[in-house]
């Protein structure tokens, strides 16, 4: 029946397991091994373990398998795999699926992070990485080849907000038989659909929307099933990125509200995006939900809306933006996103201080960008509080 219900309705109820005590609220199973009634048990465990049987928590655990399925049912995934964090979600996708001499295609605008691994640690064990602008597909067209093993690239991107074309760039792939690797975080399972887009893999930072009240790391990679159990399980509990039981019960509860914040907190962006066009101290507002979005045409047709975050470039450069940032008081300043709490980012002194200047200007990081998760807070109070501290800039 599962298959049958409305994704808010998967979000509460699917993967739920319960246990003989038939509690409401899913239980934590904090144990990081399980008893076998013999030794015959315990070695038929081993060669292989049934779809209810655990062997190890870094293998799995009913609560972590409830949140890997209840992500999977709401995504439309076979299947997910939980991590301990965003970054482990990614660097474990990539990792176990590529090896030395493999060639990845990704766009350039990227998070630090992300940035590091396809730069650094991928470069260093012999994978071949180009990069390209994520928004032209006449870049992606040229530099996917036929010994392409995988693309990636972050649906929307941080902190430019930069949205690219899923549908496109997952044909230019297929052409190639390349996979398609999507970070997902921005655009929150609520707003996109990146598997039926064409992607192979969507990867989210669960830290994120999914959480939503600033908690816990944790991040999940989902896909088919013969990709999440045969190239990522066995890569992830030998190297130990799995997430706690503990931190999936928090994301199991995270869920049940998830489709009620992202709403409410798209509903405020589009408000204080409109409220901000055209201030004299802002040089740009940028929202994928604006008209005046580069891509906004393919933001209505892969999103329906804009999502949770915007940035603005003030001008007057980096004393403009912290005498802004300063002055607010309803939100905070931090370097999360998709919290319930509004959260001010300057991503030039902080997600993206390391990145070189020349990339910084390349990707339009500015000294006055300022990049807004916006929160569930009253409307009125958000729009009056960024109002009020523009007037310190």
């Amino acid at each position: 029946m599962t298959g049958q219900l409305k994704p808010r309705t998967r979000a509460v109820h699917a993967g739920t397991r319960r246990s003989q005590y038939g509690e409401v609220s899913e239980a934590i199973f904090l144990t990081q091994g399980f008893v076998y009634e013999t030794a015959e048990a315990a070695e038929a465990r081993f060669v292989e373990a049934g779809p209810d049987e655990f062997i190890y928590a870094r293998y799995g655990n009913p609560t972590v398998a409830m949140f890997e399925e209840r992500m999977a049912a709401l995504e439309g995934a076979e299947d997910a795999f939980a991590t301990a964090s965003g970054m482990a979600a990614v660097s474990g996708a990539l990792m176990s699926l590529l090896k030395a001499g493999d060639h990845v295609v990704s766009a350039r605008a990227l998070f630090g992070s992300c940035l590091y691994v396809l730069e650094e640690v991928l470069t260093r064990f012999g994978v071949e990485v180009t990069f390209v602008d994520g928004t032209d597909l006449e870049a992606w067209a040229a530099a996917i080849r036929d010994d392409t093993a995988a693309v990636f690239f972050e649906s929307i991107s941080n902190p430019t907000l930069q949205v690219v074309d899923i549908d496109a760039v997952s044909k230019l792939a297929r052409d190639k038989g390349a996979k398609v690797l999507v970070d997902n975080v921005f655009a929150t399972p609520v707003w996109s659909k990146a598997l039926a887009q064409g992607a192979d893999v969507v990867i989210y930072s669960t830290t994120k929307h999914i959480d939503g009240q600033g908690r816990a790391l944790g991040g999940v990679i989902l896909g088919t099933q013969e990709f999440i159990r045969k190239t990522v399980e066995p890569y992830m509990k030998h190297t130990g990125g799995s997430m706690s039981p503990f931190t999936a019960w928090v994301m199991l509860k995270g869920l049940e509200t998830l489709d009620l914040r992202v709403r409410a907190q798209t509903s405020n962006a589009t408000a204080i995006a409109a409220a901000l066009a055209g201030h004299e101290k802002i040089a740009r507002v940028i929202y994928p939900g604006s008209d005046h979005h580069p891509q906004h045409a393919l933001v209505a047709r892969q999103m329906g809306q804009g999502g949770t975050v915007l940035s603005i470039d003030l001008n007057g450069g980096k004393d403009a933006a912290f005498r802004f940032l300063n002055g607010i008081e309803v939100g905070v300043i931090s370097n999360n996103l998709g919290d319930a709490k509004t959260i001010m980012t300057h991503p030039a002194t902080t997600t993206h201080q390391r990145l070189p200047q020349d990339q910084k200007d390349a990707l339009g990081i500015s000294d006055g960008l300022v990049r807004i998760s916006v929160g569930i807070e009253d409307e009125t109070d958000l729009v009056a509080d960024i109002l009020r501290a523009l007037e310190r800039v």
